[in-house]
């Protein structure tokens, strides 16, 4: 018996590519339970051993940051070296930075060069290294179609290992990109940049650094933290007090049910087999899959999301919140600044800002736009596209020479674009992922001018759309203009009807009606946002969970097949018995999106009064929710979404 339990040990911390430290699985909470009881030794029994203030706390945090690498190394085996070199180069430039003095001083101009250098190095070797795992395919494939060769990926690095081994251990034909790379790259940017900008004081000690980029909860898939956020944290005493302890613990199973109930099984039972064949299915079972896809992405990274919060927060320390009921947003920019929002608030601060912001253009405003709109054009070898991304870049050129007054503006929508491109490319290296991005960024300055818009202005514009997509469809009859045609009249039909009743609000000079009138147009602007962002996560599905080599031709694929079945012709004599075959499918979308959609109130109420529960009743809902949790576990293991970015 004390035998196979010393295995299962020994094998719960060693490495092994087929079982990862999953959140969803046994494992993680074998360990963290583990873990969690030394942390607990430490913190309580330290002052008694005779650690006490700053001891006690590096033997904490020397604790955490060993676990947090043995965590990484049961995720990502070697490249464990990876992330300790990051962070052993972002404390070394910290260090300088303080000694060649602060940021805009008096110091001598050479010094302020040398830190300036340093900065750009330190932000180069981690692009380079980012680049070198997650875009060498993406890049060679480029080359290979302007220079029509046939060149093919070659890992260096495995083949140095094996040179200096002397073996062949390792498989130098191809990149195995390591899990949360761009999550604890991005991390340590920030913190290069804020040190060097004197945002934020370097760490006292490598441990106490080394543990901010390191923590395990968020690690392979954020949230991404800031220096500012969490190295104070690091400095301070244990707590967690009995509300805390119950906040934390609701987090953890809100996490839980998220991924187990909603993700993994709307996946497995439905969208994953949708995606998997396109063609296979009905025109509403394709539109179904891709609204039903928007719910399984959230529950899925959300899910992580809270558990880490949970996590970490039963060790004393918090994490920003990354989710803010995205899918109430009444608009794609509203939409970006609820989801995923420490990666929106790093691209502000990081990319948006530097590049111009909204004062002014930089040539690295114009010449990322220009490299994204070439990207696109060689990567869909297409004449069609080409043609398009030709004529919208002239139409650029002239705006921007004919109208200088507009300048402004027109530079802070370049800026924009470039933001959501690369935001876009930073998800994934494919073309898909590209024009997810730009389809997100044209909604958004879309957004921008409706709003300035008058209605009667607004309801021309759509007329007009309308009438010319009715014009392209008759002399190009295609299933994708079939699906733009029906889009615009639903466009159309709704802004007519809204009109219509705000016209009616006025003449009736009606409190009750005005407020009836408003609840429509915020609930109709919800359900269209929810729809366009749901659509251009067809590009963000058909590029996920495929090998680079082969992503941008079988993601297009996908995608194409997709457009084809939705634009077809729609057969609404099949939908009762759709429905009636994915019954659980549509009543759990149901379920999620209502949940998703009660007021922030209400939600925090609720989980105020879960966090005050006895704890005996405590115990006991969390027992009744693991085995509720364990009837909807899957087969095949379902890792997390965000783990491949």
């Amino acid at each position: 018996m004390m035998s196979n339990f010393l295995n299962y040990l020994c094998n719960l911390f060693a490495f092994d590519h087929s079982q990862p430290l999953l959140f969803t699985q046994f494992n993680f909470w074998a360990f963290f339970l583990i873990v969690f009881a030394l942390f607990t030794l430490i913190v309580a029994a330290g002052p008694r051993w005779g650690l006490r203030g700053q001891s006690l706390r590096l033997v904490r945090n020397g604790y955490l940051t060993l676990v947090s690498l043995l965590f990484y190394y049961k995720t990502s085996g070697l490249f464990v070296i990876l992330l300790i070199l990051a962070t052993v180069i972002g404390w070394w430039l910290g260090i300088q930075f303080d000694r060649l003095g602060k940021f805009g001083d008096n110091t001598s101009h050479r010094q302020q060069r040398k830190r300036k250098l340093l900065m750009i190095a330190g932000v180069t070797v981690n692009l380079a290294v980012l680049c070198y795992f997650k875009y060498a395919y993406f890049f060679t494939d480029i080359y290979n179609t302007i220079t029509h060769s046939s060149v093919e990926v070659v890992n260096l690095l495995a083949q140095w290992s094996n040179h200096f081994t002397v073996s062949a251990r390792f498989d130098a034909s191809v990149i195995l990109l390591p899990v949360g790379i761009s999550f604890f790259t991005f991390q340590n940017i920030s913190y290069i940049v804020d040190v060097y900008k004197g945002r934020v004081q370097h760490a006292s000690n490598i441990l106490d650094f080394a543990f901010y980029t390191t923590f395990f909860p968020q690690l392979v898939a954020g949230p991404i933290i800031r220096a500012d956020q969490f190295i104070p944290q690091v400095y301070k005493p244990y707590h967690l007090g009995r509300r805390q302890f119950g906040v934390a613990v609701f987090w953890i199973l809100n996490g839980l049910a998220k991924k187990i109930i909603l993700s993994d099984y709307l996946a497995v039972s439905f969208v994953d087999r949708v995606f998997d064949n396109p063609l296979l299915y009905t025109p509403f079972e394709n539109f179904s899959a891709l609204m039903v896809y928007s719910l399984q992405v959230y529950a899925d990274f959300s899910g992580y999301t809270d558990i880490a919060i949970g996590v970490a927060m039963l060790m004393g320390f918090y994490l920003p919140t990354n989710f803010n009921s995205p899918y109430k947003a009444t608009n794609a920019a509203g939409f970006w600044k609820r989801w995923h929002i420490s990666l929106s608030n790093w691209l502000k601060d990081y990319l948006y800002i530097p590049i111009g912001g909204n004062r002014r253009g930089t040539w690295a405003s114009y010449l990322i736009l220009g490299g994204m709109m070439t990207i696109v054009a060689l990567m869909a070898q297409n004449q069609w596209v080409t043609i398009v991304i030709c004529s919208l870049a002239s139409l650029l050129v002239a705006d921007y020479i004919l109208f200088p007054a507009h300048r402004k503006e027109f530079n802070t929508n370049i800026n924009n674009m470039d933001t959501m491109l690369l935001g876009g490319l930073w998800h994934g290296a494919s073309f898909n992922f590209i024009t997810w991005g730009g389809l997100n960024g044209l909604g958004i300055l879309v957004y921008k001018y409706w709003k300035k818009t008058a209605p009667w202005c607004r309801m021309l514009l759509v007329t007009l759309l309308v009438g010319l997509l009715w014009i392209i469809h008759n002399m190009w009859q295609t299933p994708f203009t079939s699906m733009l045609l029906f889009i615009a009249w639903v466009v159309f039909g709704g802004i007519m009807l809204i009109n219509c009743a705000t016209l009616l609000c006025r003449n009736a000079a009606n409190g009750a009606t005005s407020r009836l009138v408003n609840g429509v147009t915020y609930v109709w602007n919800i359900l269209l946002t929810f729809v366009f962002i749901s659509f251009t996560r067809l590009f963000f599905r058909s590029g996920s969970n495929l090998n680079p080599a082969e992503a941008n031709q079988v993601a297009w694929q996908t995608a194409t097949d997709m457009v084809h079945q939705i634009g077809s012709h729609w057969n609404w004599q099949v939908v009762p018995a759709i429905l009636s075959n994915y019954a659980s499918v549509f009543i759990l979308f149901a379920i999620g999106m209502a949940i998703h959609w009660l007021p922030t109130r209400f939600k925090r109420r609720y989980r105020i009064w879960f966090a005050k529960m006895p704890i005996w009743l405590l115990a006991a809902v969390v027992v009744v929710s693991v085995v509720v949790l364990y009837q909807f576990v899957t087969a095949d293991l379902q890792p997390f979404i965000y783990f491949q970015f």
